[in-house]
């Protein structure tokens, strides 16, 4: 599941290509009204850009890295100092630096400020926690993940403000009356049993999962289109969303997606891209993807949490990419 989600990723990606082509030079008419247009879309879009922007002008000579000084050239073409082909991974990446760093350190800085403020109990990359509640039940809280808690006389609620978790719910009897519910990005998983996950994909848009017994999901709003609420059995899996309402998911491997609480982590013909998010997750650092065209290959194998590192070499080496470390950075192309 990703991390940063789709939607967010999309303006991060958008936000660093409109920042290259305002460093390149001014825009042409249709250019311009094109950027006011992205601008006016989505309140996230401008902050997202001027950010992108703040990083471009941060990177200072690394843009230029790939083009030689007049000063470099003449010593070259003296024969003083050879252009070795050191520099040529390097090429590319006055374009995609910016996408780099927003990547690495806006998009994560940001959110893990606000949900400092806003959770109970959070993890970082690679950490994850069981928390122990009052009433008897239990959180296993995955890596980079948040929740708060706000338990009332009417019900034990509990906010999936990032990442994901799974609940171990202590059961209603003649001494707990209140139902359990966790809520996250519009919608709410009511337990009707035990043992259930939740995954936040992004603003919009989560998962639910039932280990055991039942689950009751619902929106908070009617969605676009599709139903509002779900029942879900043991075994059974469901995405939901403003858009696109409840929907179960009959081929999703429940068991692959909460393989972290096994120490391991399963791609299954997944899209490198979706795997990096979710390396990400569980590593120092950040990686990259700075070639598009590789997002859609596909990945399948079994890693485990603590040898990540020799995991992503692996991975690099047997997709035949290439791939570049920039302070904490690494870039896939």
């Amino acid at each position: 599941m990703n991390s940063q989600g789709p939607q967010q990723q999309m303006i991060t990606e958008a936000a660093a290509e409109w920042a290259v082509r305002l460093h390149a030079g001014a825009l042409s008419e249709e250019a311009q009204a094109q950027l006011e247009q992205w601008l006016a879309a989505d309140e996230r879009h401008a902050p997202a850009l001027r950010f992108a922007e703040q990083t471009w002008a941060a990177l200072g000579e690394l843009a230029l890295e790939s083009r030689p000084t007049p000063h470099r050239q003449r010593m070259a073409e003296a024969g003083t100092v050879p252009m070795t082909r050191r520099r040529r991974p390097l090429r590319w990446v006055g374009r995609a630096a910016v996408l780099s760093l927003v990547l690495a350190v806006g998009w994560v800085s940001g959110p893990t400020a606000l949900l400092q403020m806003q959770a109970d109990y959070r993890t970082g990359a690679g950490e994850l926690r069981t928390v122990q509640l009052d009433d008897g039940s239990s959180v296993e809280l995955d890596a980079a993940s948040a929740i708060s808690i706000d338990y009332d006389s009417n019900e034990r609620r509990i906010s999936l403000l990032a990442g994901s978790a799974v609940f171990d719910v202590a059961p209603m009897d003649d001494a707990e009356t209140r139902p359990f519910v966790v809520q996250s990005a519009g919608g709410r998983t009511k337990a009707l049993g035990t043992q259930f996950v939740v995954g936040r994909e992004d603003r919009d848009q989560a998962w639910v999962g039932v280990l055991q017994h039942s689950v009751a999901v619902s929106l908070q709003s009617q969605p676009a289109q599709g139903s509002a609420q779900q029942i879900l059995e043991e075994g059974q899996s469901a995405r939901y969303s403003a858009k696109g309402g409840v929907q179960k998911l009959p081929g999703f491997d429940l068991s692959a997606a909460t393989s972290w609480r096994r120490g391991v982590l399963i791609f299954d013909r997944q899209p490198l891209a979706q795997v990096i998010e979710q390396l990400n997750r569980y590593r120092p650092g950040q990686i990259v993807l700075a070639n598009r065209a590789l997002a859609s290959r596909q990945v399948s194998g079994v890693f485990r949490l603590e040898m990540l590192d020799s995991a992503l070499q692996t991975l690099t080496q047997e997709l035949h990419v290439k791939r570049v470390e920039l302070a904490g950075v690494s870039l896939i192309y």
